[in-house]
C-alpha cells in the first residue's frame, strides 16, 4: 500500500520484550518475559479487565519468525506504515532485548517499514513492576553517555539506516529518542550523528525527541478543579528542538490523565498514599482522556501526535497503577478523528503520528487482537487512515 492512500503516517512502538534473556533470567526468575506481568493481572474492581488474553497470536515468542510476520501482515491491513522498534543500547557495546529487530535486519523479512526508538534510559530492579516492589531502588544496566560511545552506538544502527525498508521523513532515517534531554549536551550528539550520516551518504538523520505537553509539578488541586493550567506546550516543544532535534512526538497523558481525574480521586489518594502506604483505586475515564490528550501546538508541522488507545498498568504495578476505563474501538475512532483533523493542516510528509502501542500488553496499551474486543482496534484504525468513512 503506498503512503498517499493513507490520511496520516501512523509508526507504532513495538516492543520487544517478548522473548527471555539471560539478564531478564538472572533479574526476574527463568524465562521471565513481560507475558509474566500479563499473566498474573487480576481484576481490582467488577468488570475490570483483567488479565488481558492474546487471540490471534497467543502467548507468543518474539524469536518465531512467523510470530514476526503475522504481526506485520495485521499492521499493514490496518494502515499502520511501520513499527519503531524500541532499541536498548546502554554504551559500552551493551544492549539488551535487540534479538528480534536483529532477526527483521538479518533475513529482510518481515518486508514491512521500520524505525528505531532509542530507550535510552538505565534498567533498575524497578523497571517492569514501577511501585510495586519494598527494595531500595538499585540499577541494573546504566546508561553511558560519552562521544566514543555515539560513534560506536552510530556505526551499529548503521545497518539499519542503510536497510530500503527503514523509515525515513524528509529523505533522513527518522531516530527517536525517549529522554532526549537527559543526553549530555544534545547538541553535540546530534551534530555528531548529522556529520556522521552526511559522511556515510545520507542527507542527516531525522531526529525526534519525545515532549510532554504538562510536567508533573504543574499538576495540583487548582489545576483539577478549574482545569486551566497555563499551556506550557510550547515552550516544552521548543525546548526539545532548539537542542537540535528535527520534531517533536508529543505526549498529552500528563494533562489528560490529571484533568480526567476528580478532586477526590486525588486527595484521598494522596493522603492513603502519603500517610497509610495503601493506594486506592483510581481510574480515569478513556472518553475524557480523550478530552484532553492535545492541545493547539500539535498542529505545528515539526510536532507529531501520539495516539493512547488504552491504558491499564496494574499488571506491572497493581492497585498503584492508574486505570483507564471506558476504552473501546468505538472511543478509539473518536480520538483518531481528532488527530487526523490535527494532522490534516501538515505536510503530507510531516503528517506522522505515534501509536502508542503496538503490543504493550502489561501496560494495557497495544492493538493487537485480544480475546475481548478481537480485531476491533486494528478495524477502526484501518476505516480512519485507509477507507472512507
Amino acid at each position: 500500500m503506498r503512503q498517499e492512500n493513507r490520511k496520516a503516517r501512523v509508526i507504532a512502538f513495538y516492543l520487544p520484550q517478548f522473548h527471555p534473556i539471560p539478564e531478564n533470567d538472572k533479574w526476574w526468575g527463568k524465562g521471565f518475559t513481560e507475558w509474566t506481568n500479563v499473566g498474573k493481572a487480576k481484576p481490582l474492581f467488577k468488570g475490570h479487565y483483567q488479565p488481558r488474553v492474546p487471540a490471534d497470536l497467543g502467548y507468543y515468542d518474539l524469536r518465531m519468525p512467523e510470530v514476526r510476520e503475522a504481526q506485520a501482515e495485521m499492521a499493514r491491513e490496518a494502515g499502520i506504515e511501520g513499527f519503531c522498534y524500541w532499541h536498548y543500547w546502554f554504551g559500552n557495546g551493551k544492549q539488551l532485548l535487540e534479538r528480534p529487530f536483529n532477526e527483521v535486519l538479518a533475513s529482510g523479512k518481515p518486508d514491512f517499514p521500520f524505525c528505531l526508538g532509542w530507550a535510552n534510559h538505565s534498567w533498575t530492579n524497578k523497571s517492569w513492576d514501577v511501585g510495586t516492589r519494598k527494595v531500595k531502588e538499585s540499577v541494573l544496566m546504566e546508561m553511558v553517555y560519552n562521544e566514543e560511545e555515539y560513534i560506536k552506538h552510530f556505526y551499529d544502527v548503521l545497518p539499519a539506516f542503510k536497510d530500503k525498508r527503514y523509515i525515513t521523513v524528509d529523505g533522513k532515517p527518522l531516530f527517536l529518542v525517549f529522554r532526549p534531554l537527559e543526553i549530555p549536551y544534545p547538541n553535540r550528539f546530534i551534530e555528531l550523528w548529522q556529520s556522521l550520516a552526511i559522511k556515510n551518504g545520507f542527507k542527516g538523520v531525522y531526529f525526534v525527541g519525545i515532549a510532554h505537553n504538562m510536567l508533573p509539578q504543574e499538576r495540583n488541586i487548582l489545576n483539577i478543579l478549574l482545569k486551566n493550567a497555563p499551556n506550557k506546550a510550547a515552550t516544552y516543544y521548543k525546548t526539545i528542538l532548539n537542542a537540535g532535534y528535527d520534531a517533536v512526538n508529543s505526549r498529552g497523558y500528563n494533562r489528560a490523565d490529571y484533568y480526567s481525574r476528580s478532586l477526590n480521586d486525588v486527595i484521598w489518594r494522596g493522603i492513603c498514599m502519603r500517610f497509610f502506604k495503601y493506594a486506592p483505586i483510581s481510574k480515569c475515564d478513556q472518553k475524557m482522556i480523550n478530552k484532553y490528550l492535545y492541545t493547539e501546538e500539535d498542529c505545528w508541522e515539526n510536532v507529531f501526535p501520539t495516539l493512547l488507545p488504552n491504558w491499564d498498568r496494574t499488571a506491572r504495578s497493581g492497585a498503584k497503577a492508574r486505570i483507564y476505563t471506558g476504552s473501546t474501538p468505538k472511543v478509539f475512532s473518536q480520538q483518531l478523528y481528532k488527530v487526523l483533523d490535527l494532522l490534516s493542516r501538515k505536510k503530507k510528509e510531516h503528517q506522522i503520528a505515534f501509536l502508542m502501542s503496538w503490543n504493550e500488553w502489561a501496560e494495557g496499551n497495544y492493538v493487537e487482537p485480544d480475546l475481548k474486543y478481537g480485531h476491533g482496534y486494528l478495524d477502526v484504525l484501518r476505516e480512519c487512515i485507509i477507507e472512507n468513512k
